[in-house]
């Protein structure tokens, strides 16, 4: 669920922390901390606790200083969050020259486990991306994957569009699975044990043959009634393969 908005603050003011612009005190005594210490505590925290339980007075606890002392480094939570992201974006490895196929896949996998490891991610819109050296980084890299393969300047940049934001949608339901859990103390197994023989009374035998049988299958199959991790691999798996018939129809 979207709980933030990046790019909402001021734009020169996320720039200059984004890019390391800000100007350094010509006197005084030095600076106990760095924006870089605030926003590794910021991501400690969001990263265990949500981007709900984010606030500069959390992270100066954190930090050991004066709650109004972290507006030194950076002027609000908005810009904080735009250089968390950019952060967080300088974890994805570049993928190897191999072809533009193990290319996008490497890409979707990439962006599927980082939201794992942070998944406070997937509640921030990037509508107004965060504009700093690992989010451009990132997508020069990512361009590169399917530079020379036929598309269209607008096709490269759509197909990347594609491909991550497949990955973000997939991973935020693995991500929403996995908080109810811990949320409720109910695993996916004492769940269904729980609710399947309440629909065995309200629901008649034969009223959802198609259903009945595809549902049990998968259940059985994945032992839950929804697997996130085999629908990515799946879908993903037909991305691509939709992507090759473009691309083929290009080489032809």
């Amino acid at each position: 669920m979207t709980t933030e908005y990046s790019g909402s603050g001021d734009p020169k003011r996320s720039l200059e922390l984004l890019w390391d612009l800000q100007e350094r005190p010509r006197r005084g005594p030095r600076p106990k901390l760095t924006v870089a210490d605030v926003v590794a505590a910021a991501i400690a925290i969001a990263d265990a606790e949500g981007l709900g339980a984010l606030s500069m007075r959390r992270i100066a606890d954190r930090l050991g200083v004066a709650p109004m002392s972290i507006y030194t480094y950076v002027p609000g939570k908005a810009e904080l969050i735009d250089v968390m992201l950019d952060r967080a974006y300088g974890e994805l490895a570049p993928c190897e020259d191999d072809g533009w196929r193990r290319g996008l896949e490497h890409i979707a996998r990439e962006h599927w486990a980082l939201y794992h490891r942070h998944p406070w991610m997937l509640e921030i819109a990037t509508g107004r991306p965060p504009m700093g050296p690992n989010l451009l980084d990132k997508y020069e890299r990512e361009l590169g994957a399917v530079e020379g393969v036929g598309l269209t300047d607008i096709e490269m940049d759509a197909t990347l569009t594609l491909v991550t934001g497949f990955a973000a949608s997939f991973a935020r339901i693995s991500v929403d699975l996995a908080q109810a859990e811990r949320r409720t103390g109910i695993d996916d197994a004492t769940w269904w044990e729980t609710t399947a023989p309440l629909l065995d009374k309200v629901i008649e035998p034969g009223r959802y043959p198609l259903g009945e049988r595809v549902g049990t299958a998968a259940g059985q199959e994945h032992n839950a009634a929804v697997a996130p991790e085999h629908a990515f691999e799946f879908g993903l798996a037909r991305v691509l393969d939709g992507l090759a018939v473009l691309i083929d129809s290009r080489r032809g």
